[in-house]
């Protein structure tokens, strides 16, 4: 399998090393928009440098990868699309939920397979939760708590452009309750706080936030996100039913430190980025991606999805703005 990768920032570089560690593709055929970056990368792993998308796009490909910045995923998608050409694209579709109603529209007309990548969806322990909430071995749940830390902010110019924090960090933490609960959420109340921070405050965005979610089955959402853990990279959620009690995320490297006597879990050390923290997910994920490009399963996160997790990250940022409950009809186009 020859498969095609725009964009080779931190992920997108990431994406290459793993793909080309798959057994599944032969060749790799990759392009950025700085092209010292595009003949590094290519270097390394072993791939087939190109100037540009459309050459990319020429040579010859399977399948395309988009982990470009934000702004470009609406035009690389439908480039790729237009061409027949599976897609696997990083999170979001796009930044504007307009853009992404768009794209997804123009997807499911054409038929060709979009994956969006959402890595939780293939972490060990949250299909074990997935499988514990379907075989009703947890009871009828009534709250789900999802949590991602990061260890220090990105840098200001990438959150300057990311669209704030729900719809950049919190976004993997709503369709982890999602696809966890196999249950849409029908209204949300944000809050947050920039915690004085200049970076935060002059782009009007927030250093750390809590969601509460409310489950069209009743089931409660609890949400809590952070742009600074200094002790590392915490990713879990927590599932709460009528017949017991389980969590995602509790391996001895949980960035928490107990303060129970002669407690000595986590035994440590703490995870320290999400790249280390998700590397086995990533590698599943990408390794279901060339499945999707081969026909042998869909996809196993759609535009869809995506779209649905916008309209929960763009319900929660008006809900901090406007200080009130707000239910995700409303920003439905």
């Amino acid at each position: 399998m020859r498969l095609g990768l725009i964009g080779l920032g931190r992920i997108g570089a990431f994406h290459a090393q793993t793909l080309a560690d798959l057994d599944a593709v032969d060749s790799l055929v990759v392009t950025d928009a700085v092209p010292a970056v595009t003949k590094e990368v290519a270097e390394r792993v072993g791939a087939q440098p190109v100037d540009s998308v459309a050459e990319l796009l020429a040579a010859g490909v399977d399948g395309v990868l988009v982990a470009a910045a934000t702004d470009t995923h609406p035009e690389l998608v439908l480039a790729a699309v237009e061409a027949g050409l599976p897609v696997f694209c990083e999170k979001p579709l796009a930044r504007a939920v307009t853009d992404a109603v768009t794209v997804a529209r123009r997807v499911q007309e054409s038929g060709v397979p979009v994956q969006v990548g959402y890595p939780r969806r293939f972490d060990p322990a949250f299909l074990a939760a997935r499988a514990a909430v379907e075989s009703g071995e947890l009871g009828g749940l009534h709250t789900v708590r999802s949590t991602t830390l990061d260890p220090a902010p990105p840098p200001a110019a990438y959150l300057a452009g990311s669209g704030g924090i729900f719809r950049d960090c919190a976004v993997h933490d709503f369709d982890a309750v999602r696809w966890v609960t196999g249950r849409e959420v029908v209204e949300v109340y944000a809050t947050g706080s920039d915690r004085g921070d200049p970076l935060f405050t002059g782009i009007g965005d927030v250093h750390t936030a809590a969601v509460i979610l409310t489950l069209d089955d009743g089931t409660l959402g609890v949400v809590s996100v952070s742009r600074g853990n200094p002790r590392g990279y915490d990713v879990r959620l927590e599932l709460h039913g009528t017949a017991d009690s389980a969590a995602a995320g509790l391996d001895d490297g949980l960035p928490l430190r107990s303060l129970e006597p002669g407690v000595t879990f986590p035994a440590g050390p703490p995870h320290d980025f999400f790249m280390e923290r998700l590397a086995a997910a990533f590698r599943a994920e990408l390794a279901a991606f060339t499945e999707v490009v081969a026909g042998a399963r869909p996809s196993p996160c759609t535009v869809q999805d995506a779209l649905e997790v916008a309209f929960i990250a763009e319900a929660t940022t008006l809900s901090r703005q406007e200080h009130r409950p707000v239910r995700v009809e409303e920003v439905r186009p």
